[in-house]
């Protein structure tokens, strides 16, 4: 677990860009179950990927199309939530950060860390937008 003065800003910049911080198995049981679209933000404190990861998914939002619920729970800090995000993921292993997209309640984009590493916030916005043209 990290500390959250660690997290905090880390949080916040997506709650400041208009996601939901999910807390509780609960929480992402009642965000999943929304009819619409459902964006999942495995946030993560990995630079190396979270560092793009959340610009991407922030830059997303200027698609188009965008879905309609945007939500964000953080591996290795707020574990029951996270574990639960993860259950709704499956086939996909665990990984952070991930970005994930559900319709209805059921998955239909998937980003994975290893499509996240590398990548610019640019390049990550454009594939998210791309599933948002499709689903949303």
């Amino acid at each position: 677990m990290y500390p959250e003065e660690l997290v905090k800003p880390m949080r916040d910049e997506l709650i400041n860009a208009g996601f939901k911080a999910l807390y509780t198995s609960e929480d992402v049981d009642n965000a999943i179950a929304k009819e619409g679209t459902t964006l999942v933000m495995v946030n993560s404190v990995c630079g190396c990927a979270a560092g793009t990861a959340r610009p991407g998914a922030i830059a997303s939002l200027g698609a188009e199309k965008t879905p309609t619920n945007l939500t964000t729970v953080f591996a290795g800090v707020e574990k029951e939530s996270t574990q639960k995000a993860r259950e709704f993921m499956i086939p996909f292993p665990p990984s952070s950060p991930a970005i994930a997209l559900f319709k209805d309640g059921n998955l239909v984009h998937m980003l994975e860390r290893h499509h996240i590493e590398g990548r610019s916030a640019q390049m990550i916005a454009q594939n998210l937008a791309q599933a948002y043209d499709e689903f949303c």
